[in-house]
């Protein structure tokens, strides 16, 4: 058989990248916990009528052939009736999935969800066809506060912060309110608020001159109702001032509008609360738009400090209808982590590492293989004490398995006490005692008496950690 290529766009990491993945998840689970949220998971397949209902282009889903439910309406002319295609994000699933709990749900619902989901575009980096996500959701029934659209980018910030401490970058939470582009497009006379905040949305991708042109020609703007967009597309800030600014900017253009009045109170709110619990990290850009039309209200995008190049790793908003069932509405506010994004830099770029790629801290030594029940038994006593053991393969010599630990990284070898151990040699040929077990740190030489039954690593050993890599910010 042909040695196999790697699939692009699937990514799968060796056993050391895997364990940063689990931390990094570990990390988000347990600060969502924190704040509240519980977490759920949905079904991997959604029909297709409903992944596509929001304008998503039908080249990003993938389609299953084979588990097809029959079409109950066989006039349908877009072939999607009946059809199943894999989840391209957790967002439209979790939206069915209020729906058809509603009943069962406490309001105001609390969710976070961490899944892998596909989606067909070409990879690069950062970008990849089967990815995991994890969100953070709350929804309402019927009515959501505002505090909400503070809470959650706050509960971001945490989740990183505590991340930092492995190493892993600083993060910028850009945050916007679309009330604000809103309230000042309509307020310039624009009514097509949708194209303009598509057009928007694209000012980093094309720049100034292209958004000009795309805000003439989709939303009708004129040169002067497109340099005031621009203008308050510069807008950026950390505090209040940023409400003064924009507010100073609408009387300038005569863009006075009661959604403007209610978008910056709302995101002068925001940066009132993130400069007292999270200075620094959340930052105020009038550019960030999000062209999906389902946000309303607060629209966030994260990036990591240094590494602007990667785009966004979290982004989110509020959105006031994307759940309804005719007669109640859901709305909520959430964001989405890009997991595969961010580990896939961490890891490229040397962010962070683990201490070990196994979970086994100790290797128990075989001294013969009519002796290895005695070895099985030292290690069922310690991980009956939460200790992880693995059983060398082979009763080679002490050397060669003490050599075995440490490919693996395994700090410990314990050489439990069997009669053949009086004639067994260890490191440099020295024998060791076959009266008492002993354990053996291979990475200082220490080796002393030791109890199955009584034994601990150091707290530092006891599982593989996670720390800053030689390319972290501050290690040289």
């Amino acid at each position: 058989m042909a040695r196999p290529t790697p699939m692009s766009g699937f990514p799968e990491w060796l056993p050391e990248g895997r364990v940063v993945e689990q931390y990094v998840l570990d990390v988000l689970r347990r600060t969502f916990e924190l704040h509240g949220f519980v977490g759920i998971e949905t079904r991997a397949v959604e029909p297709l009528d409903q992944l596509l209902r929001k304008g998503e282009t039908s080249k990003e889903v993938y389609v299953l052939r084979r588990l097809q439910e029959e079409s109950t309406d066989a006039g349908a002319d877009d072939g999607r009736a009946g059809r199943l295609g894999l989840h391209f994000d957790l967002t439209v699933p979790f939206a069915r999935y209020v729906l058809e709990n509603a009943g069962h749900l406490t309001f105001p619902f609390r969710r976070y969800q961490i899944q892998k989901v596909w989606r067909g575009e070409r990879p690069q980096d950062g970008r990849f066809r089967e990815f995991v996500q994890a969100d953070v959701d709350v929804v309402g029934a019927g009515e959501l506060p505002y505090h909400y659209e503070v809470e959650l980018p706050l509960v971001i910030a945490d989740a990183f912060a505590a991340l930092a401490d492995v190493g892993v970058p600083p993060v910028r939470i850009l945050v916007n309110n679309r009330r604000v582009v809103e309230g000042f497009a309509r307020g310039l006379g624009l009514d097509d608020v949708e194209a303009v905040l598509r057009s928007i949305d694209k000012l980093d991708k094309v720049g100034p001159a292209a958004v000009t042109e795309l805000l003439a020609a989709q939303a009708g703007a004129t040169v002067e109702q497109a340099a005031a967009m621009l203008e308050l597309a510069d807008v950026r800030g950390t505090d209040s001032a940023v409400v003064e600014r924009v507010a100073d900017l609408a009387r300038r253009h005569g863009a006075d509008d009661p959604l403007l009045s209610t978008g910056l109170a709302e995101l002068g709110a925001l940066l009132d609360a993130a400069g007292a619990r999270a200075p620094g990290v959340i930052t105020a850009d009038l550019k960030i738009a999000r062209g999906l039309d389902y946000y309303t209200g607060s629209v966030y995008e994260t990036v990591l400090v240094g590494h602007e190049d990667l785009g966004s790793i979290c982004s989110g908003g509020r959105y006031d209808s994307l759940a309804s069932d005719g007669t109640t509405t859901y709305p909520g506010v959430g964001l989405s982590i890009g997991v595969s994004r961010l580990v896939s830099r961490l890891l490229g770029a040397g962010l962070v590492r683990p201490t070990r790629a196994v979970p086994s801290a100790v290797v128990v030594a075989v001294t013969s293989q009519e002796t290895r029940a005695d070895s099985e038994r030292v290690a069922t006593a310690l991980r009956a004490r939460g200790i992880a053991v693995e059983v060398a393969p082979s009763a080679a010599k002490f050397g060669k398995q003490i050599r075995y630990a440490d490919r693996r990284g395994i700090p410990f070898v314990w050489f439990p006490a069997t009669p053949e151990r009086a004639d067994a040699d260890g490191k440099d040929g020295k024998q060791v005692s076959a009266t008492a077990d002993e354990v053996k740190d291979i990475r200082t030489g220490d080796q002393v008496p030791a109890d199955p039954e009584r034994w601990q690593p150091p707290d530092a050993d006891r599982w593989p950690r996670v720390v800053p890599g030689e390319s972290s910010p501050g290690i040289r």
